[in-house]
């Protein structure tokens, strides 16, 4: 069984409820649902024109293969509402594969870990709560170090 962490997020609809349908979904197709940070509702990143997202960081032990679980995540986006129409759009339904144990992946459609984790406070804020001292493939920093040196300027903070 391999460990991955998932990044959830949503601004369209009842965001809350589109997270809980993606955690379902996510437990239904591709694992097990280990830890779970708490929600974190931030500003958009890359394009403001649009409402503040919910975040939410997942650990899932999943028997699939990085490729199986991209697969599968892209099927519950699309399940759940998900229209690609602009990069950085608003969505009911995001999810990306972060880490997958500590895996190098890439290929097209799936880089492994996440090629903007660092540069990304919405990321690092959620996934430092529950994995802080897990080490970057890439970097070989921990999410924690990732964290105290991210330049990114955008309000994240914890919902409710």
């Amino acid at each position: 069984m391999s460990e991955a962490y998932l990044l959830i997020g949503g601004n369209m609809g009842d965001r809350m409820a589109n997270l809980e349908k993606a955690i379902r979904s996510i437990e239904a197709s591709c694992g097990k649902l280990i830890k779970s940070s708490a929600v974190y509702e931030t500003a958009a990143w890359g394009n403001n024109d649009q409402p503040d997202f919910l975040n939410q960081v997942l650990l899932i032990k999943t028997s699939l293969t990085p490729q199986h679980l991209m697969k599968s995540i892209l099927e519950i986006e699309m399940n759940l509402g998900r229209v690609r129409l602009e990069k950085n759009g608003a969505r009911s339904i995001d999810i990306d594969i972060l880490y997958f144990d500590d895996l190098i992946v890439d290929e097209p459609g799936l880089n492994i870990p996440h090629p903007r984790i660092a540069s990304r406070r919405f990321v690092l804020e959620p996934l430092s709560e529950i994995a802080s001292t897990f080490p970057d493939p890439l970097s070989k920093k921990t999410v924690n170090s990732l964290l105290l040196e991210c330049t990114d300027p955008l309000r994240v903070k914890k919902y409710r």
